[in-house]
């Protein structure tokens, strides 16, 4: 008989290694006590995990080999989760997990960060999400397809999402046995809420807010420290004093060497202070900002998004059509992280999109949750037919507002569609084109004037049918 070949996986092996079956502390001692020896290990975890594993008396003879099959099961998720080798000694990461065997806390947060990072929980956690969002059924039939959508893929019948499932319930990630995700534990979790950098700790919110600002800008040219307070207030929601900026935020930035200031006049009317990131922002601050994505893009995208904004756009006009891809979607990272926005996900394929593609959606969650839906479009015109494909999308993806990114102009056709579509709905629809890109360029502070004229446009709309309906 031809022997089948066993399916591979893209998550973690996890059966029987769970925490319906399994105590993490309690195991870890365990391994620690036979290191080195997996047969010693096999036996311990069957004597104290499965030894009154029930059997139908017909099985009786099978009990034994049924048990100890339930224990190397075990053994072969402590080595998929990466906690020890095949020779049952501790990873590294296994020996921290030792370590923090006293805490569960921060035992069960360690091992959900470690299941995110590095053992594909984040694509699981997004694709999750955006099922939710879509009101899709989430089974593991569904789940499957969905993940596999997503270039991850695990055998059918496989229970390897469950298992993550129920680890990362144990940190708060997932709400208890439902597929529901807690963003802000998730946060928590990861440690990517900026506010929470190490890095940033000893500042005020004024001053983290200030820093996170220009480093999102990737411009390593001196710019006036006022718009970049500028840019901060709008991005983070914060208020900057007026007269006092260099003495209540610039100082301490100096002093601490994330900046460089150079005050250009001095006597009354006197210019802003001009100011440029050290090194240190690029290793300190931004480094950890694109380590949040490193496992959820291309990395030769997140090369692109420490580039200022007119190496991108050089990138754009490549005759490579992957370099001027790449580039287009570097274009609107560039635009909607400079704006504090959440990446979500690139390109949701046929099944979250009804057939179509979208390139970029990120999402929003201060005051109130919003989804953007990001169209990049390297063309010499948006026509009435590619705003009208976005507005369709947003039935499947439940976004908020549409943002059109383009290289070239927006069509006055398409730019009367998307005033209706405002009119008539509760969507937004954002128009960025070739002159604004420009003015970006130039300053990269403007990208918040673009959007506040495209929110007041949204407005003004809607306030005219409001005001049309009271007439009637």
């Amino acid at each position: 008989m031809t022997g089948t070949k066993k399916a591979t996986s893209d998550l973690p092996f996890g059966s029987e290694f769970s925490p319906s079956q399994i105590v993490l502390p309690d195991l870890l001692e365990i391994v620690n006590v036979n290191q080195g020896d997996p047969r010693a290990l096999e036996g311990e975890i069957m004597a104290r995990y499965f030894a009154s594993h029930a059997a139908r008396p017909e099985d009786d003879e099978d009990r034994d080999y049924n048990r100890g099959k339930l224990a190397n099961n075990c053994k072969l998720g402590l080595i998929a989760y990466g906690i020890i080798d095949r020779e049952a000694r501790f990873t590294a990461f296994g020996e921290v997990l030792y370590g923090l065997r006293g805490d569960e806390v921060a035992l069960y947060e360690a091992l959900a960060r470690h299941i995110l990072l590095n053992l594909r929980g984040m694509t699981l956690v997004q694709c999750l999400q955006d099922m939710v969002a879509a009101g899709e059924e989430i089974t593991l039939d569904t789940l499957r397809i969905a993940l596999g959508e997503r270039g991850v893929n695990f055998p059918r019948g496989g229970k390897h999402p469950s298992m993550m499932r129920l680890w990362l319930a144990k940190a708060g990630v997932i709400v208890g046995g439902r597929w529901q995700v807690n963003s802000i534990r998730l946060r928590e979790v990861l440690g990517v809420d900026p506010g929470e950098f190490p890095t940033l700790a000893r500042f005020t919110p004024q001053q983290k807010a200030f820093l996170l600002a220009l480093a999102n800008t990737s411009v390593t040219d001196p710019q006036p420290a006022n718009e970049i307070a500028r840019l901060a207030a709008a991005t983070y929601g914060v208020r900057f004093p007026d007269k006092s900026l260099p003495k209540e935020v610039l100082n301490a930035l100096i002093e601490a060497g994330y900046i460089e200031a150079t005050k250009t006049t001095t006597g009354r009317g006197a210019k802003p202070f001009l100011v440029k990131p050290t090194d240190k922002v690029r290793t300190e601050v931004l480094g950890p900002l694109l380590d949040q994505l490193k496992d959820q893009i291309d990395p030769k995208l997140l090369d692109l998004l420490t580039k200022p904004l007119a190496d991108i756009l050089t990138e754009i006009t490549s005759e490579d059509r992957y370099v001027a891809g790449l580039a287009l979607e570097a274009l609107a990272f560039k635009i909607m992280r400079t704006l504090g926005m959440d990446y979500v996900a690139t390109r949701l394929r046929a099944s979250q999109t009804g057939g179509a593609e979208v390139d970029l959606i990120f999402h929003s969650s201060r005051l109130i949750y919003s989804r953007w839906q990001v169209q990049c479009k390297n063309t010499s015109r948006v026509s009435l037919d590619d705003v009208a494909k976005e507005v369709g999308l947003t039935h499947f993806i439940k976004s908020s507002v549409i943002v059109m990114v383009t290289t070239g102009e927006i069509g006055s056709e398409a730019r009367r569609y998307a005033n209706k579509i405002m009119a008539d709905s509760n969507l937004a629809v954002v128009m960025i084109d070739r002159a604004d890109l420009e003015a970006v360029t130039a300053n990269a502070t403007y990208i918040v004037d673009a959007f506040r004229r495209e929110a007041e446009h949204a407005m003004a709309l809607k306030r005219m049918d409001l005001g049309d309906g009271g007439a009637a």
